[in-house]
């Protein structure tokens, strides 16, 4: 049967946290506004009547006028975007990228079967697609699109772009994102018809055809370069986005340009997109102040304040996503569940909100983030509990835990190292909880930063005790964070292992309504009660974006996306 194009439940979860999130502007400015525009409507005075039409008397001869200059021709505004990238990223390839700063560079390039336009999924690549009465089979069919060189787009394209991500020499960080969205197979019937068959009912899966990980890649180009390479050689790089790949210096910038093939090119305003390499907070802020960018996100947090009382455009976005630290369970002492619960227990998750991050984050007391909700319509992250867990620190149970785990007092507790990636926010929030554990567990925590793409691999490989870790919804549901913890997820970072947990998590891929959730509730129970992550809050967008950039998306999975912006100056 045909399918409506289904929304993101980010309108509720939008709703959820309108109520808790800082979201607010000048309010001096407001008031004037407000003063001013009362004033017009106040003092306004009735147009005049028309004069009636004197009695016509003979013209005069008209004196001749000098004649008039010609008008000057409008000076067309330059539509070029200077965007902030932040960190470098560790790939802009479709299917290895697994982290948000890729993403970001990554929607402006390629482009799947949906995209998500205003909140809303809208047919991409797809020009139309139908669903079996019984939910388990999509049929898409693809519209005339090209790639950024003319060739066109097949479904033969995404066909192998699919098979390449879940070959095991690929060696995709994302691969497993197949399995949660329950594909069990697919094929190009023919050059314009994808077929997908899934294992059972996905609510979400459609929303999942947005993501990068499911954008079709060219074979011939990615041939061109070995683990990503090809996607950062402007020689090789063959995209299906709005935009394309001009030049990428490592460390500096990228540069992208009007791909003049993308089948939606009438629409794109952008001539280009200047991608900055800033890793700094403030010193993209200054970059910022000074004219020399447009956009970034995460100005910093010292500012925040700052920034909400005076600058309009200054914005505090809800977000999908859960900020929290990763407990490496194979490394002493972490690998005691007393010593786990007692380093979050000590932590003031309140303060560090209202004091540290000051973006209108709200403490974590579970993993799953305010954005999904059961087959009864309960906020799950509200439903599962909290496990013990509060806004405030518990420091006489963190320390009973710590002298139960052989540390009283802090005692002989070994030394410990928290890695986070070079980030001066990171730097604030670890140098906060590391202060937190000495005063109310008298333990000393030395704190290590390494670079983005460094930090990846040494979190990935668990070369580490305790790691900032954060992660995005990618799609509204429980699974999209439940899914990480199973044993062999290259996400499980703590390498936390549960035969229970993997067996009921597979159960819930499959189980209808709300016997899926009861798997869910019941791994989510498992998984919080051991105590292998520390949430420590819900993440919001902070960003800066000019008033003269309009037409800008964050999208409900916190991508930018600059496909139909333009510069109105």
């Amino acid at each position: 049967m045909a399918c409506p194009i289904g929304l993101f439940s980010y309108t509720k979860f939008k709703k959820t946290l309108e109520g808790i999130i800082l979201f607010k502007r000048n309010l001096a400015l407001l008031l004037v506004v407000m003063l001013v525009a009362s004033m017009f409507i106040g003092c306004g005075s009735k147009p005049e009547e028309p004069a009636a039409p004197a009695e016509a008397t003979p013209a005069a001869e008209p004196a001749a006028e000098p004649a008039a200059e010609p008008a000057a021709e409008p000076t067309a505004v330059e539509q070029v975007l200077y965007w902030n990238v932040g960190s470098e990223p560790k790939t802009i390839d479709p299917g290895l990228n697994a982290a948000s700063d890729g993403g970001h560079v990554i929607n402006n390039m390629f482009e799947g079967l949906m995209r998500e336009i205003n909140g809303k999924l809208e047919p991409a690549m797809a020009e139309s697609y139908t669903m079996s009465d019984d939910g388990l089979v999509y049929t898409f069919k693809l519209r005339d699109a090209k790639w950024s060189d003319g060739k066109a787009v097949t479904a033969q394209d995404f066909e192998w772009s699919w098979n390449r991500v879940l070959a095991e020499e690929t060696a995709s960080e994302y691969a497993w994102i197949f399995g949660e969205a329950n594909v069990d197979s697919f094929k190009a019937i023919d050059e314009k018809t994808l077929e997908v068959t899934l294992k059972a009912p996905t609510p979400y899966f459609l929303g999942l055809t947005a993501f990068y990980t499911f954008f079709p890649v060219r074979e011939d180009a990615v041939a061109k370069g070995a683990d990503g390479a090809w996607a950062i050689d402007p020689e090789a790089s063959i995209v299906n986005g709005p935009f394309m790949l001009e030049s990428y210096v490592g460390g500096d910038r990228l540069v992208l340009v009007k791909n003049p093939n993308y089948w939606r090119a009438d629409q794109v305003k952008l001539e280009r997109i200047e991608g900055l390499m800033i890793v700094e907070a403030s010193t993209a802020l200054t970059a910022y102040q000074s004219g020399s960018i447009d956009a970034f996100l995460s100005p910093p947090t010292e500012e925040i304040p700052r920034l909400i009382a005076e600058d309009p455009t200054f914005y505090i976005l809800p977000q999908d996503g859960t900020y929290y630290y990763s407990l490496n369970t194979e490394k002493a002492p972490m690998d005691n569940i007393n010593v786990r619960k007692a380093l979050s227990l000590a932590i003031d998750r309140k303060a560090i909100c209202e004091t540290v991050t000051k973006g209108g984050q709200v403490p974590a007391l579970n993993m799953v983030s305010p954005a999904s909700y059961d087959a009864d319509g309960n906020l799950f992250s509200t439903k599962t509990g909290n496990f013990g867990l509060s806004e405030t620190a518990q420091i006489e149970e963190a320390q009973a835990l710590l002298a139960e785990a052989g540390y009283p007092n802090g005692e002989g507790f070994p030394s410990v190292e928290l890695m986070y990636n070079t980030n001066e926010g990171h730097k604030k929030i670890a140098e906060a909880i590391q202060e937190m554990w000495k005063q109310n567990l008298n333990i000393d925590v030395t704190l290590t930063n390494q670079e983005w793409a460094v930090f990846q691999d040494t979190r990935r490989e668990g070369n580490y005790e305790i790691a900032r870790a954060g992660w995005l919804g990618d799609y509204s549901d429980p699974m999209t964070y439940l899914g990480m913890f199973l044993s062999e997820s290259p996400m499980n970072y703590p390498r936390w292992k549960n035969a229970e947990y993997d067996s009921l998590i597979e159960t819930a891929k499959t189980a209808p309504g709300q016997e899926r959730f009861d798997a869910l509730y019941k791994a989510d129970a498992l998984m919080e009660s051991a105590y292998v992550n520390i949430p420590i809050y819900t993440y919001t967008n902070t960003l800066m974006i000019k008033e003269k950039v309009v037409g800008w998306e964050m999208t409900t999975r916190s991508n930018w996306f600059f496909g139909f912006a333009e510069i109105a100056e």
